[in-house]
């Protein structure tokens, strides 16, 4: 390695340079989101891959597919003389009747180790969602530092035509305007969850944990939303002042992916809102064994008394 490309490596982009990046983010999550919502849906073909224990995890359509090929290509031209690399769900998981080669593509799965700064993105998130015709989908764009740490998040809401965006440092945004969470006046602790969450061991004593927390604020009780991807569950936090999303530990490989959370965690930071994993440290976007992130769990809350009660009783 030449010592300039090895000093380049080692540096830290800078203010200018991130809020570049970002832009090129954004363009590159609404290009892939207007696209996506044209898709005719009756075209649909499932496909299933090798990634996870539960159908949403596995499910895959030509939609992710082309979806992340728009953002490889628009973040390509000013990536590759910065030297981040890119790693995408679909170019990182195989299935059992399509895949996206690698050969001759920027970006690998391996990039994320080699690289100072990587794209981490989930060119769909809520496929399930998108295939049976509900909102609950979204474009999800992260830069990721080597050590973990998400520096741009960026996300885009074909559905709503809505764009919450953030860069470490510098502030949380919805549709270009600074934003910070909404400050309604919830009568109730809103949880949202995926539908593992029903079936996992440790449902009753989370929910009898979930209704001592409402109980302790005040609030009337606990209500529960099931249905949307991880990335729009965590953004719906975002928008009440009383609400959590939980994803529990466990043994099966599962639980959500880098590219899950890596977008809302640096959103959720800058607008004043809370992610961590289970045990309230911070989520491990680059964890060296695996992508997935079922050995942890994780917590995205409204605010850190809300954060503070759940990892104490979970």
């Amino acid at each position: 390695m030449s010592p300039t490309l090895s000093k380049a490596m080692s540096q830290n982009l800078s203010r200018s340079q991130l809020q570049t990046l970002c832009s090129a983010a954004i363009q590159a999550a609404q290009e892939a989101g207007h696209w996506i919502e044209k898709f005719d849906r009756h075209d649909l073909q499932p496909i299933f891959k090798d990634a996870g224990s539960s159908e949403a995890s596995q499910l895959v359509t030509a939609v992710d597919i082309a979806s992340e090929e728009i953002i490889r290509k628009r973040l390509q031209k000013i990536s590759e003389p910065l030297n981040i690399g890119f790693v995408g769900e679909e170019s990182s998981t195989s299935s059992s009747s399509e895949n996206t080669s690698s050969e001759n593509k920027w970006g690998n799965a391996n990039e994320r180790f080699e690289k100072q700064y990587f794209w981490c993105v989930d060119p769909l998130d809520g496929t399930l969602p998108f295939t049976q015709g509900r909102p609950g989908y979204a474009v999800s764009i992260a830069l990721v530092k080597r050590s973990g740490k998400s520096v741009i998040g960026v996300v885009y809401d074909p559905a709503r035509q809505t764009l919450l965006h953030a860069i470490k440092g510098q502030g949380s945004y919805r549709d270009l305007t600074p934003f910070s969470q909404i400050k309604d006046t919830a009568n109730s602790l809103t949880v949202y969850a995926d539908a593992s969450f029903k079936t996992h061991k440790k449902y009753q004593s989370s929910v009898s944990a979930l209704e001592t927390c409402a109980h302790t604020l005040c609030l009337d009780g606990v209500t529960f939303i099931y249905g949307s991807g991880a990335v729009k569950n965590a953004c719906h936090v975002f928008e009440s002042s009383q609400a959590c999303y939980l994803k529990l530990p466990k043994v099966e490989d599962g639980g959500g992916s880098i590219w899950d959370y890596a977008a809302t965690a640096c959103i959720a930071h800058e607008a004043g809102a809370w992610a961590s994993n289970i045990y309230g440290h911070p989520l491990a976007l680059n964890r060296s064994d695996s992508t997935f992130m079922n050995h942890e769990g994780v917590i995205f809350a409204s605010n850190e008394q809300i954060a503070a009660y759940l990892i104490d009783a979970l």
